[in-house]
């Protein structure tokens, strides 16, 4: 089990996400390594189908809220309730207590709510009156947001972005992908997919991918660019060392897909926009500049220098 069985997740999420492949690719390869996803886009573009065929491939219980300004926390978390029969308290499970939680816009609801999700994605369980519960594994947070600047949204903290292993923007299909999106009923498409693992497979998967070999020079690779960010004056903030260990799993899991035992430097160069682009801030220089993320991207891997395959 390895390489074969992820490629034909990858074929099967394909059949429905038409021309996204290397978003489809670095979606499991964050699944893979036990990450988060945010995906960032105007909507419609497919972030929740994409959810959805994921979860169905990966045979995993799925929940999904859709976030607006009256959701609570004890939506998501639950809550205690007292029942006069028993004369106990009974608590009454949220939706995260699933393997795979859609936030879908979670920029559109309240602080308050959004900080309930902190604990869970950090932990892997939740805290209610005082008591903790376990949430099932493997578990995963797909979360979707509206640009900044969109009617009825707000920024999310850095507290929280920092949670997201990864942050991705599908964009818009290209002319062909379109036509066949038009030729081929979505919802009936992800009617007819199938599980192509099992969430025991999953997290045999998981496993392996921690004991991909990582040599000394790319340890020493992924902390000099983080660090990096920290020091150069096109950041206003750098990332933190979550973010250092973010890229590390996420580089291990993209070898593992690649069909390699180790890490090369490219596999954290092909991540390294995904995993730091939402922990860092552009300086006000560079904004003058008219520099984008994309661009410090470039500019960050060009100014510290990679190991030797």
């Amino acid at each position: 089990m390895g390489l074969e069985i992820l490629q034909q997740v990858q074929d099967e999420v394909n059949k429905v996400i038409k021309g996204k492949e290397r978003v489809v690719q670095k979606v499991l390869a964050a699944v893979v390594s036990g990450g988060h996803i945010l995906m960032e886009d105007i909507p419609g573009v497919g972030k929740t189908t994409l959810a959805t065929t994921f979860a169905r491939t990966l045979s995993l219980d799925y929940n999904r809220v859709q976030f607006t300004p009256d959701v609570l926390p004890s939506d998501i978390t639950g809550f205690s309730m007292y029942n006069s029969q028993t004369g106990k308290f009974e608590f009454h499970p949220g939706a995260v207590f699933c393997n795979l939680f859609l936030a879908d816009e979670i920029n559109r609801t309240s602080p308050k709510t959004q900080s309930a999700l902190l604990e869970v994605m950090e932990e892997n369980h939740v805290t209610v009156d005082g008591e903790t519960r376990d949430l099932p594994a493997p578990f995963v947070v797909i979360a979707t947001e509206n640009p900044a600047g969109s009617s009825g949204t707000q920024m999310l903290p850095e507290s929280q972005l920092d949670r997201f292993m990864i942050c991705l923007s599908m964009g818009y299909p290209g002319h062909q992908d379109a036509v066949a999106i038009l030729k081929g009923d979505i919802l009936r498409l992800v009617d007819k997919v199938t599980a192509v693992m099992t969430k025991e497979e999953l997290l045999q998967v998981r496993q392996q991918a921690e004991e991909v070999f990582v040599h000394d020079a790319v340890y020493e690779y992924i902390v000099n660019l983080v660090e990096y960010t920290r020091s150069w004056d096109k950041f206003s903030m750098g990332a933190s060392p979550r973010g250092a260990i973010a890229l590390l799993r996420m580089s291990r899991a993209m070898a593992l897909l690649q069909g390699r035992d180790y890490v090369t430097a490219q596999d954290v160069q092909e991540v390294l926009e995904d995993v730091l682009g939402h922990r860092v801030r552009l300086s006000s220089d560079a904004r003058a500049e008219g520099t984008d993320m994309h661009q410090a991207m470039i500019g960050l891997m060009q100014k510290v220098r990679s190991p030797r395959s």
